[in-house]
């Protein structure tokens, strides 16, 4: 029997003692799991630093290694994530809904964990303990495979979580590494279905599609931030230009950064100016269509005419898309065009274009005078998420706890038989 095969047996059967695990057992393991990300910073740090090294040498750009980089604030929010979690409402066993037929049976549908996810992902090592919290609070297992740029961060948050699940008195099996980081491995993985229930790949559209072209087993797409703000002519204009410097400087190496602003004729030879000379300071690289690299091009900020690409990039770095449309109707359709259905959002002081774009814009968070870097599983509340979906059907935005749980039906009835 291969080697995933008997992690997949193991996770299985880890999965069944967790889904009956109480409340209590599943935040005294979080509690621990915070006390060990506080508690073993220095070697955690150490193990990072590894992995940042060997990133650095491998020619790693800026924004890559700042997925990868841990230090001791991240350490602390993470932890502090983790916690939170255990303020949330545990929605194992919640009943959504309840009725008594005519007949007498009484059904109610409850919710119960998903069972063993999958997980694939690249970059990010705070991935390994979002998943793991979110997983373990909602009594599901997980296997997880990290990439090979952060395998030493990834191993030793993994000894950290295998120790806070012993002390706790539960299965060390919930949680499992892929340590091997051939690839071939992904493949094997995918086609776990006689135990794993759900893969969630996190990374580019290449993993993406290779998940969804050859897993049999289902799959959660998302996570690639193709991120649109739209600056009608009637916004404010200086509390626009902040919220779009803030979507795309605060953290451009994330998912829910904005990578396109699109800007109402009416007024882009006045916000244009503004903000050109407002991301400067940041060295922020601008690729413009022909009317806004007009406007952009004499003024004193880095601006190059864009290519034929550049809409359909998620930059995950310094760079930005603009673009001059002649109306929101016009913004709607590029974003329809060219959005991954992540985050988009419109800066307005009309009620009705507010209300227009959020019916007709198609993604799993939709804003108004709001930047879009809050598509995030703690600032919406969740503690953590596991993902972004930006599909359909199960789950849609950030995954949290609801999020990994499905539901069975309960029939309970005095002896009852179908006549």
């Amino acid at each position: 029997m291969s080697t995933l095969n008997v992690m997949g047996q193991k996770a299985q059967q880890a999965g069944y003692e967790l889904a009956t695990a109480t409340t209590s057992q599943k935040n005294q393991l979080l509690t621990l799991l915070a006390k060990g990300l506080k508690e073993k910073q220095t070697a955690i740090l150490a193990a990072n630093s590894i992995d940042i090294t060997a990133a650095q040498e491998a020619g790693l750009n800026e924004s890559l290694i700042d997925r990868l980089l841990l230090n001791e604030d991240r350490l602390n929010a993470m932890a502090d994530d983790v916690l939170r979690l255990c303020q949330l409402d545990d929605p194992v066993g919640e009943e959504t809904e309840s009725k008594v037929l005519e007949n007498g049976l009484r059904l109610s549908k409850r919710r119960v964990p998903i069972g063993v996810m999958g997980v694939i992902y690249e970059a990010r090592p705070n991935v390994t303990i979002d998943i793991a919290a979110l997983a373990l609070k909602t009594g599901n297992a997980a296997i997880l495979r990290g990439g090979k740029e952060t395998i030493n961060s990834n191993l030793a948050l993994l000894t950290i979580i295998e120790e806070a699940l012993v002390e706790a008195k539960l299965p060390s099996a919930a949680i499992q590494y892929i340590e091997n980081t051939d690839r071939a491995l992904i493949g094997e993985l995918l086609k776990l279905d006689q135990y794993v229930d759900m893969i969630i790949p996190r990374g580019g559209k290449g993993l993406h599609r290779l998940c969804v072209e050859q897993s049999t087993v289902p799959v959660i797409t998302g996570g690639i931030g193709i991120c649109h703000l739209y600056a009608q002519a009637d916004c404010d204009l200086d509390k626009s230009i902040e919220i779009i410097h803030n979507a795309k400087v605060q953290r451009p190496s994330v998912c829910n950064s904005l990578d396109v602003v699109l800007v109402d004729s009416d007024i882009a030879d006045v916000l244009l100016p503004k903000l050109a000379a407002r991301l400067a300071s940041d060295d922020v690289l601008l690729k413009a269509d022909e009317r806004a690299l007009s406007i952009l091009k004499p003024l004193a900020c880095r601006v190059e005419p864009i290519e034929e690409e550049d809409f359909d990039t998620e930059w995950l770095s310094l760079t930005l898309t603009v673009k001059i449309v002649d109306d929101i109707d016009a913004a709607i359709s590029h974003i329809r065009n060219h959005s991954s259905q992540h985050s988009d959002g419109i800066l307005t002081n009309s009620l009705q274009s507010a209300e227009k774009f959020v019916n007709q814009v198609n993604s799993a968070a939709v804003y108004v005078n709001t930047s879009t870097r809050f598509t995030d599983g703690s600032q919406f509340g969740l503690g953590a998420e596991v993902a972004v979906s930006t599909q359909k059907l199960h789950a849609r935005g950030p995954m949290g706890l609801k999020e990994l749980t499905t539901y069975k039906w309960i029939g309970v009835s005095d002896y009852l038989v179908r006549t």
